[in-house]
């Protein structure tokens, strides 16, 4: 058998949750790569520490898994609608998808997504269905939804005749009969290698090799990697670079790399269909072509998304600044901040007239909350603004980003859930209650601004039950003014550290963020008001000391429990006219202007008529 023809490569694709890096992990397990006696940690394919913490994939990865006498390289994505660019790019490079879907959620929005890429692209789909050990597990309805998925996109007749397996990637078992139980993954092995074409590449002709996915390297630089379509590519090789504006640059192969399993092995050769990783080019960025010099012929450009959101990160001029961070300064920010790009093509960094504003875009709040998360562990101490969508203008109309937005939420939440939603002009497609009655699930099209902090308040309205998910779907006219945040802050009028005596008295007023001894200054956002205007209030106050004796001076002060807000929660929290100071220790919330009484004589200004 030729290399080719031994060649499978498949992208693994699914909703954000529905199980494909634990898919992966037990087709790794059952591939016969490690030792009996290896110990192999769950979710391999996620090595990123946030990915870890967070359960979610982040960066698109691949490995190389011997089955038999063939070689099929696996592609894991994102699921998360986010990251959705990377998925747009992996389709490039494989022949073939597994589309994961849950046997009782379905077919959610990023499914539809995905599932679009790939049938645009002219693959071969296999549908998983897994999570088959779910109680309420409903494979033949799910199974439907996929068909009629398939038919909404457009599907042709071959990739509507979809094989499917049955599979428990919890128990690492797959079957082609879900009446019949399965012992293995080999069910996968066996439908990628009858099912999915071998690539259909001339090993024969002049080198041809797109990046597709990018990697950083503090020793290598750049790390290109993508599939070879023509001919072959060797350590030491002279090439040209079609660079993505048509410029031509000549370079070297230094260093050349294959996959096996979890690792990146060292080749001097490899050939038409392979995916490979490249280092050695300055440079280089997604959807550039290596070329044989003596033949630069560039495959076409891949698309990359727009940033949909748009954040500014500026130096932190607090009260505070520089006790927490090792890095402080403008020029340290910026260099992280376009380091960053070196890995992040999704990722959007300009400049602005003020030395210490950096805007940053980016394809969603989870993005830009990785990113920020990312930099304080590092030791970087700045602050951040709202996110703001970037709108675009045709003529005298005015577009915004639109989101496709899908709930299931306990029945009794039904009103609440539409009621704070059209409040953020979103527009219901779809309501059906559940089989058992219990759970409804509500489709909106909503402005992407719409949903910059709602889903905090989606968890209170539904106390915690409801699940909610979006993924972009298109640029449509401005809907008008949205209602986000519904009340005001408590913000500081003094600095110095928080007593209990102090926020006792403020209890009536609305909710804490903070608990007694937090350091606090003279505009930092302290609570929630009650109400919908802005409260300054001194939480420093001590109790003064008398000598009338009470019958209640030796009672305990007990304070409610305040609300303590993620740093993705912080984020989304703020308005226009604050921030969010992020350091490696913690995270305030702040006024931009923090004096009370120049804060008033900006309001005042802001609402004279120019």
């Amino acid at each position: 058998m030729s290399a080719t023809n031994s060649l499978r490569n498949v992208a693994i694709v699914a909703h954000v949750d529905h199980g494909k890096t634990s898919l992966v992990d037990q087709l790794l397990r059952q591939s016969g790569l490690f030792r009996s006696n290896e110990q192999v940690q769950e979710r391999a394919m996620d090595s990123g520490e946030l990915e870890r913490e967070r359960g979610i994939t982040i960066l698109a990865k691949n490995t190389a898994i011997p089955y038999e006498d063939y070689k099929i390289n696996i592609v894991d994505t994102p699921g998360h609608a986010d990251f959705s660019g990377e998925v747009e790019r992996i389709v490039k490079m494989v022949d073939g998808v597994l589309l994961v879907v849950d046997a009782f959620e379905g077919v959610m929005p990023q499914t539809k997504f995905v599932l679009g890429r790939a049938l645009a692209e002219g693959l071969t789909p296999i549908v998983v269905v897994n999570k088959m050990d779910r109680p309420a597990a409903r494979p033949a309805e799910v199974v439907d939804e996929v068909l009629d998925l398939f038919i909404e996109l457009g599907a042709s007749i071959e990739q509507c005749d979809f094989p499917v397996v049955y599979a428990s990637a919890l128990q690492g078992v797959a079957t082609t009969d879900p009446n019949v139980p399965g012992t293995d993954m080999k069910p996968i092995f066996d439908a990628i290698v009858t099912h999915i074409p071998n690539p259909t590449v001339d090993p024969d002709g002049p080198l041809q090799w797109q990046v597709t996915m990018l990697d950083y390297n503090e020793f290598m630089g750049r790390i290109g990697i993508g599939r070879i379509a023509r001919g072959t590519i060797s350590v030491g090789q002279s090439i040209a670079v079609v660079k993505r504006d048509g410029s031509i640059a000549r370079s070297r192969i230094t260093k050349l790399f294959g996959f096996e399993g979890l690792r990146r092995i060292e080749v001097d050769l490899a050939v038409a269909g392979d995916i490979v990783a490249v280092a050695g080019i300055e440079d280089l960025t997604v959807g550039e072509t290596v070329c044989d010099p003596d033949n630069a012929d560039p495959l076409p450009l891949l698309r990359i998304d727009e940033p949909t959101l748009e954040m500014a990160f500026l130096v932190n001029d607090s009260p505070m600044a520089g006790r927490e961070g090792t890095y402080v300064t403008s020029r340290r920010v910026r260099d992280r901040l376009f380091a960053e790009l070196e890995s992040d093509v999704s990722l959007r960094v300009n400049e602005t007239d003020d030395a210490d504003t950096f805007l940053v875009a980016s394809r969603g709040e989870l993005h830009l909350s990785i990113l920020i998360e990312k930099m304080r562990r590092e030791g970087y101490e700045f602050q951040v603004s709202k996110p703001q969508v970037i709108l675009r203008r045709e003529g005298d109309t005015v577009y915004e980003p639109i989101e496709y937005l899908v709930a299931d939420v306990p029945s009794e939440a039904v009103g609440a859930v539409i009621e704070t939603l059209g409040l953020r002009k979103a527009e219901m497609r779809h309501l059906e209650p559940s089989a058992s009655g219990e759970s409804t699930r509500l489709e909106f099209t909503v402005p992407a601004r719409g949903l910059i902090g709602f889903r905090t308040e989606f968890l209170t309205l539904t106390r915690g039950y409801g699940i909610m998910h979006h993924s972009f779907l298109e640029y449509g006219p401005w809907r008008g003014e949205v209602t986000t945040r519904r009340q005001g802050v408590l913000v500081s009028i003094d600095s110095g550290p928080a007593t209990a005596y102090s926020l006792q008295n403020l209890e009536d007023r609305g909710v804490m963020f903070i608990t007694p001894g937090t350091e606090v200054y003279e505009g930092m956002i302290i609570g929630e008001h009650s109400r919908e205007n802005d409260l300054a209030v001194n939480c420093t106050k001590q109790k003064h000391m008398t000598n009338v004796r009470s019958s209640t001076k030796d009672e305990t002060t007990r304070l409610k429990t305040p609300r303590q807000l993620s740093l993705e929660a912080a984020i989304t929290y703020i308005e226009d006219d604050e921030l969010c100071e992020i350091t490696p220790q913690s995270f305030r919330l702040r006024k931009r202007i923090l004096n009370k009484g120049e804060r008033e004589k900006s309001a005042k200004r802001a609402k004279q008529p120019q």
